[in-house]
């Protein structure tokens, strides 16, 4: 359904899974635990998975803490965007990625929440992408200390308005990562 063109492929993306990212993150290994799911079952499937890394003054990169977490392992074949901004597309080469691949639906995964998960929805949304937010596959660090609400409210919010979020011509919606089918048609 989406409004881009030849582009009936179905992409995963894995955004900033990343040591110094996700190390103090809200249910952190169960989130961990269900990208890794996710990313055999897009495997399985035949489903690309893109890999995104941010990277900033705190985010040097080949640092340790800019490096994925342990408990994913990338192919070497699997695309992986190097972004600075919170979108991932956002003066990356990902949208030449995906049109490569012919992809124009995207399951998003990753962290944080209330920054590069968001935006990165948005993003895709805005540029004619079906996106689908695997809703217990995202994650955030504490950020009420300094006025945010707690993480569990942060990560519910944007399940909650996601799933009802619209765009002529493309589709939106919150899956768990049990549910996430990658054959099945919008």
């Amino acid at each position: 359904m989406t409004t881009l063109d030849n582009r009936p492929n179905t992409a995963l993306l894995v955004i900033d899974v990343q040591n110094g990212i996700v190390g103090q993150a809200y249910e952190r290994d169960a989130v961990v635990a269900n990208v890794a799911t996710l990313v055999d079952k897009a495997r399985t499937a035949g489903v690309d998975v893109v890999w995104v890394q941010h990277s900033s003054e705190e985010l040097a990169r080949d640092s340790e803490s800019w490096q994925l977490v342990p408990e994913l392992k990338r192919n070497d074949a699997e695309a992986l965007v190097h972004k600075t901004y919170a979108d991932s597309f956002e003066d990356t080469d990902l949208e030449d990625v995906l049109a490569g691949l012919g992809i124009g639906r995207l399951f998003v995964s990753g962290a944080q929440t209330d920054e590069c998960i968001r935006s990165t929805l948005h993003g895709a949304i805005v540029r004619g992408y079906d996106a689908t937010l695997v809703g217990d596959a995202h994650t955030t660090e504490d950020l009420s200390p300094y006025g945010a609400p707690t993480p569990d409210k942060v990560i519910a919010h944007t399940n909650l308005y996601w799933e009802n979020h619209s765009a002529p011509g493309r589709t939106a919606g919150t899956v768990t990562t049990a549910e996430v089918d990658f054959a099945a048609k919008p």
